[in-house]
């Protein structure tokens, strides 16, 4: 007579139940990222401190470390612990429209999260804060927002900083003309070749200009704060699996204290390729953020 062991073959059938439970099927972009074996990341080319290139032309910033550390995350949720990583460069102007049709699977380069983008695109938890002012020379009599009456101001191109300005401008019927910039360097170039009376953006981005310029002493940044704006990595709409994965990597560093060590090293101290120093301060917007993180705009 043959004695069946149904205490083994209950494990065995419950040890089935589990594996398949742990082997669900991936979906959206984790999905594909899985198949190709390969995940594209869009960068920004001159983004400091967020997203740009060093000398050698490799992405480096805090944005950028933040999204390799999500990339170590996905290796692990998808077990492809050989996932290889390619970067695509990217625009204020392209940056959502290569999210959308897939191009790229996210970015990490200093977007910010508002409504109106949400209609689109999704977004992460917040990795930074910042405000909007002007960064002009000392010479050119403005102090403050009124006085940018009857001159022209530049602003990068498709950003809500550029947004913002035209919608003041008109609100407030003033009268000056604004210019588009390609990017951020060509923004506080055309300020120092005279063809701008200020560069309107965020102000860590117009810190990092001015930290870059060769005769910096000779410019300031000025005017009370426009707007503060959440900075996110954008990512696509209705992949939930992708930004559970996102955010529980930057609530992780930030509740560590990971990110305050991050912000510490491209905020407030020399950074490359110039050595140059941001010396902004973490604010407290930005540290209640860490203590508590969320995926809110600060539009709501």
């Amino acid at each position: 007579m043959k004695y069946t062991n149904y205490g083994v073959v209950l494990l065995a059938l419950m040890g089935g139940v589990a594996n398949t439970q742990a082997a669900t099927p991936l979906t959206g972009s984790l999905k594909t990222i899985k198949e190709n074996n390969v995940i594209v990341l869009g960068n920004r080319e001159s983004s400091v401190p967020y997203s740009y290139y060093d000398n050698g032309q490799k992405v480096i910033g805090y944005s950028q470390d933040i999204a390799m550390r999500i990339v170590d995350e996905i290796r692990k949720e998808i077990d492809a612990p050989n996932l290889q990583v390619r970067m695509m460069p990217i625009t204020a102007q392209n940056r959502i429209a290569l999210v959308q049709n897939g191009t790229i699977n996210f970015e990490c380069g200093g977007t910010t999260n508002n409504a109106e983008r949400r209609k689109q695109v999704e977004f992460s938890n917040t990795i930074s804060i910042t405000e909007t002012r002007l960064l002009t020379k000392k010479s050119s009599g403005i102090k403050s927002f009124n006085d940018i009456n009857g001159k022209t101001i530049a602003v990068t191109a498709g950003t809500t900083s550029e947004r913002y300005l035209r919608k003041r401008i008109a609100d407030s019927k003033l009268n000056v003309m604004v210019v588009a910039a390609v990017d951020h360097a060509q923004g506080f170039m055309m300020v120092q070749q005279g063809r701008a009376a200020a560069f309107f953006m965020d102000s860590d981005v117009l810190s990092a200009e001015l930290a870059k310029a060769g005769k910096s002493d000779e410019y300031m940044i000025t005017g009370e704060p426009q707007t503060f704006e959440a900075i996110a990595c954008m990512l696509p709409k209705s992949d939930p699996a992708l930004k559970a994965i996102v955010d529980r990597t930057i609530a992780r560093m930030q509740t560590s204290g990971d990110a305050y060590k991050l912000y510490q090293k491209w905020f407030m101290s020399p950074i490359p390729p110039q050595n140059i120093n941001l010396n902004l301060p973490l604010s407290q917007k930005l540290k209640s953020v860490f203590q508590s993180p969320n995926d809110q705009s600060l539009d709501d």
